[in-house]
């Protein structure tokens, strides 16, 4: 494994429409974008790769954020799954929480299966809570249930086992045996050693559905690519070593966003910002998050009705991107998303797709620039754009700017209850927040946003197109190691607790060092998940000797009231490990591509929702530091526009990020 302080390393974001690439190198950076290819993600890698290292990749690390893995779990293409699990815990898995997502639908639906029940086999042993042996795992068992498992033909086997958090050993007895098939075996004692029979099922199932095509795919790259150290973006904000990321596909579920959440962390650190409110809007989704001077960290992320149970980074995702489609429901009523046109049509202003968009309804009403995007090298087709707009608008009876300002403003309030859902609904006063914005889309609707929140600051960052890919460029190694205690009463002491502590930092380093790394170099963080004695759910809480009292204050902020006479139970210890990330001021950055600046008009007329305006138009590499601009103004660069309302006003840093300001009272246009 290469030093990440070594010369050269590449960000690549896959994303849904485009792939994002960031070069940091001695003294001068590249940044890139190509569509993305989504039936062969890696040939939008390839060819992106020859345009940013034409000399070839001689001293490049590459760190890449994936959807191979989400996708495969969506779309449920993932492995042929066995789950072995103790007999009569059969239907944990499809019994789940008994939780209802639609609490008052006529007709609920269950989210689909990535396993049938017919490929569940149970094994005769029992573990008592503790860890003792009730019932032990006899050798002629472990033979029945490889011959029954062998006949299922699976692709990957995931072996979940009644309290195995606190005894592992018929697990690994299990696996060894199963091993001998020829295929993956997933145990939840490596995958999520904590307790919880769901969860730690769901996320030991979810594994081995995914490590298959993790697996096949980074093998893929490495045929291509068998020279270039991999690392593999990881969902708590850190990378892992490609060999590592095959056998934890689940750890990649939410890899490129999380690079993008933790590009903005660290360019809050660099500009001395410590409440930040993340809006990462590209081509097919949205993904936002709250940063109050940390990384945020979450252990009840549910994709699509299965929980993770790993330490993820809180991200919250809605299906609005600037590929959504605008479609009209059975009742006449405008929908817009969650379906996306994605790079493959595209929206119909790209010259192929054929249904509205949110990008063709910012085309028509004047706010996307015909001179393309990408530098030019994607042109933009107004007409045909119009005419779309013009036979959605029909079927409304309206005309086509005033749908178009309408799907604008349906997609924002989606988008807008995604902000209020990190901050408003947890407690949080987004006005005092600074409003992040990155990604190709966000800029044109980052005002409105800001202005329904009443957000009075906005950061456009300079390479916001492309930050995502920066911030997996920027990232380090991080591994995430966990112990369940249970512990309360006498036994939940202070001495007790750095004993337990000293013991798992030990373990982890030592699993570290065999993966070659210094433990010198590793910082560690600690979390105690902590709860009332009798709850089910429980909050995290910083590592500190008043781990007591600040979990009764956390109890209260987020829920509004605590107990301070009650027990409090310590259930489960949790230890972050990271290796050093990229450190130093960064190097300017220019296009890969670099060509002439576009020839943009000085004004252009915009539909703003109060009607046209005659807006002036910047050209953001133009600025330098101290330029202003007053808005209506509309800001054009390679990656992204942004459309800057009435009311509010923009100053570049001396660091070249721009802010903006609302002056204009925090109401709607």
């Amino acid at each position: 494994m290469t030093h990440l302080s070594e010369p050269m390393r590449l960000g690549i974001d896959t994303g849904g429409t485009f792939t994002d690439f960031v070069l940091l190198a001695p003294g001068l950076g590249r940044v890139h974008k190509v569509a993305s290819t989504p039936e062969n993600p890696l040939q939008a890698i390839l060819t992106g790769l020859k345009e940013i290292c034409p000399g070839g990749l001689s001293g490049v690390e590459i760190v890449h954020g994936t959807t191979v893995g989400t996708n495969a779990f969506l779309t449920r293409q993932g492995a042929r799954v066995v789950l072995v699990t103790t007999r009569g815990f059969e239907d944990v898995l499809f019994i789940g929480r008994q939780t209802r997502r639609e609490l008052f639908s006529l007709t609920p639906s269950r989210p689909t299966e990535v396993l049938p029940r017919e490929r569940v086999v149970g094994v005769t042993e029992r573990l008592r809570a503790d860890g003792s042996v009730l019932l032990p795992l006899a050798s002629e068992e472990t033979t029945r249930v490889c011959r029954e498992v062998a006949a299922l033909r699976p692709e990957a086997v995931a072996v979940s086992l009644l309290h195995s958090y606190a005894n592992p050993e018929n697990e690994i007895r299990l696996g060894e045996a199963l091993a001998t098939l020829g295929v993956p075996v997933s145990l939840s004692s490596r995958i999520l050693p904590e307790i919880r029979e769901f969860e730690r099922t769901s996320a030991t199932v979810l594994n081995a559905y995914l490590s298959p095509v993790i697996s096949r795919y980074l093998e893929a790259f490495s045929r291509e690519l068998s020279e270039v150290p991999l690392f593999i973006q990881q969902s708590n904000g850190g990378f892992l070593s490609s060999r590592a990321a095959a056998d934890f596909g689940l750890g990649t579920v939410l890899s490129g966003p999380a690079g993008g959440v933790a590009g903005a962390f660290r360019l809050g650190q660099d500009l001395g910002e410590t409440q930040l409110l993340t809006f990462d809007m590209g081509g097919t989704s949205t993904d936002v998050a709250l940063v109050a001077g940390e990384t945020p960290f979450t252990s009840e992320y549910v994709l699509d009705g299965y929980p993770l149970g790993l330490p993820v980074l809180d991200i919250h995702t809605v299906g609005a991107g600037g590929g959504s489609i605008a479609w009209r429901d059975r009742g006449g009523a405008l929908r817009v998303g969650p379906h996306s046109a994605g790079a493959d049509p595209g929206p119909v202003c790209y010259g192929r797709g054929t249904q509205v968009t949110v990008t063709d309804a910012q085309v028509v009403l004047g706010r996307l620039l015909p001179t393309g995007f990408l530098g030019g090298r994607l042109p933009l087709f107004p007409e045909a754009a119009h005419q779309a707009m013009h036979r959605l608008a029909a079927a409304f009876g309206v005309k086509p700017e005033k749908l178009a300002l309408a799907i604008i403003e349906v997609v924002n309030q989606h988008m807008a209850k995604a902000l209020a859902q990190v901050s408003l609904k947890r407690g949080h006063d987004p006005r005092q927040f600074t409003l992040v914005c990155y990604g190709g889309a966000g800029g044109l609707h980052v005002c409105e946003l800001a202005r329904e929140l009443g957000i009075k600051r906005i950061l456009l960052p300079t390479e916001a197109g492309v930050l995502s890919a920066l911030g997996l460029a920027r990232s380090g190694l991080r591994r995430s190691f966990s112990r369940t205690l249970l512990w309360h009463g006498p036994r939940l002491t202070w001495t007790k607790l750095k004993e337990a502590c000293h013991q798992l930092k030990g373990e982890a380093l030592k699993e570290l060092s065999a993966e070659g790394l210094d433990p010198q170099t590793i910082w560690v963080t600690l979390k105690l998940q902590m709860r009332y004695r009798g709850q089910s759910y429980t909050l995290g809480i910083p590592w500190s000797r008043d781990f007591l009292r600040e979990f009764h204050r956390c109890h209260l902020k987020l829920y509004g009231h605590a107990f301070p006479d009650r027990e409090v139970e310590v259930v489960i210890l949790r230890l972050h490990c990271m290796a050093p990330e990229v450190a130093g001021p960064l190097p300017p950055f220019v296009p890969a591509l670099p060509g002439a600046a576009p020839a943009l008009p000085s004004h252009t007329w915009v539909y703003l929702p109060g009607g046209p305006a005659r807006l002036p138009v910047y050209y953001r590499p133009e600025l330098t530091p101290g330029s202003r601009i007053t808005g209506p103004a509309l800001l054009a660069e390679d990656f992204a526009t942004t459309l800057i309302f009435p009311g509010f006003t923009g100053e570049v840093a001396p660091s070249g990020h721009l802010f903006l300001l609302d002056h204009g009272g925090g109401t709607k246009n």
